[in-house]
């Protein structure tokens, strides 16, 4: 990628509400010369966000740009090194942008949680991308850092250790305080309104190697549909509403390594409610109410009903909900010699809003100030095939826990 730019980073979508903390996060965190740009498609509503900033972003430039005109997103990416988005859904707004990324040799990073989106980009521009050394890295925020770099975590951990491969790998979520985000719950609705009527659609959701581009699936990586007892805890566990997304972007990390998470890698998502008969009612009752909740969104005489009770894009959380929220994941895998390895990734903050503005604005600022460290290779990446240990290292340093412990 060329480094003759005008710009290291510009964030487009700076006026919504996620795109706000990210522009609080970058003005607090970023080194100083970082040279950052805010980009959007109203000049008058950036220049408030750029006023609220404080005095770091009193010289950022303000970038005109629209998702719906291609040329000015060619502009922007020829203009800058890295293009930070939070502008979705991104199956229906993110496509002109990554495709002028790939063309331009300009790094991407995004929050999509989006099967059908990556799926299109891989498909599309994983090549083109590839060859003018563009990192598009997709899902830099809640969906999907912490799960994808738990995995990279137990895996360095592993080969350091001499313990070969991970076998049975289980993300369980042992806090999560917080709001859903608007943005997520508008993706949501609008793939499954894509693949209501398209049976190919329907299949590349349920497809465990959806984002793997062909490789290699371990036998016995289903979904997690139904309440289970788990025998390694002793507890319920109920399906986790984000493993659908995360368990295939960490198997395309492992399949953009090359299988390298080991032959008997495999992976899968859970939310343990607890022992006995209590613990098995609210499994029953949190899986019946995510299908529920599947059903009524792609149903649309239903989805109109459920809509008045979810949260709208642009919403979010007051400032004092979101310092309230936290989340705490744990991951455990067996290794090939038998060690039973936990990585665990934790952190202070609604998980949707405020956690995440810090996962995607230290992504952005990897590749923008650390990007010798990052890959070398372009493509459709994963946030741990992309940064790994840089992005575990900028995270740390803003009081994330992330750790190993072998039991």
């Amino acid at each position: 990628m060329s480094q003759e730019r005008e710009l290291d980073l510009t964030l487009f979508g700076a006026t919504g509400f996620v795109g706000r903390l990210v522009a609080e996060h970058l003005a607090d965190a970023a080194p100083g010369g970082t040279r950052i740009a805010l980009a959007g498609r109203s000049r008058a509503r950036l220049e408030a966000v750029r006023d609220g900033l404080g005095p770091a972003a009193a010289d950022w430039p303000l970038l005109e740009a629209d998702s719906a005109d291609p040329e000015s997103l060619r502009e922007l990416a020829r203009r800058t090194r890295v293009v930070v988005s939070t502008v979705g859904p991104y199956q229906r707004h993110g496509l002109p942008l990554v495709e002028a990324c790939a063309a331009a040799g300009t790094d991407y990073a995004d929050l999509t949680g989006e099967v059908l989106f990556v799926r299109e980009l891989i498909e599309r521009w994983h090549e083109p991308a590839r060859a003018s050394g563009a990192r598009i890295v997709v899902s830099c925020g809640f969906d999907s850092v912490p799960s994808d770099l738990a995995v990279h975590l137990l895996h360095r951990r592993a080969t350091a250790d001499g313990a070969g491969g991970l076998t049975d790998t289980t993300l369980r979520v042992r806090r999560l305080s917080g709001g859903i985000s608007g943005g997520t719950i508008d993706s949501m609705r609008l793939q499954l309104a894509r693949a209501r009527d398209d049976a190919s659609l329907r299949r590349v959701l349920a497809d465990p190697a959806a984002l793997s581009a062909g490789a290699r699936v371990a036998p016995g990586q289903p979904d997690v549909h139904a309440p289970f007892l788990d025998a390694a805890t002793g507890e319920w566990d109920a399906p986790f509403v984000m493993a659908g997304y995360n368990t295939r972007l960490v198997r395309r990390s492992d399949a953009l390594l090359g299988g390298a998470y080991g032959e008997r890698f495999r992976y899968r998502e859970v939310l343990p409610t607890g022992r006995g008969l209590a613990g098995r009612a609210r499994a029953t009752a949190i899986a019946a109410g995510m299908g529920a909740l599947v059903v009524g969104m792609a149903t649309p005489g239903v989805r109109s009903l459920i809509d008045v009770a979810l949260p709208s894009p642009g919403d979010g959380p007051s400032e004092e909900r979101r310092r309230a929220g936290s989340f705490a994941l744990e991951t455990t895998t067996r290794t090939e010699d038998g060690r039973r390895v936990t990585a665990t990734v934790a952190a202070q903050g609604d998980p949707g809003y405020a956690a995440t503005s810090v996962m995607l604005g230290e992504a952005g600022l990897a590749l923008a100030v650390d990007g010798e460290r990052c890959s070398a290779e372009g493509g459709i990446l994963t946030p741990a095939v992309a940064m790994g240990d840089v992005l575990v290292e900028r995270l740390r340093g803003q009081g994330f826990t992330l750790e190993v412990r072998v039991a």
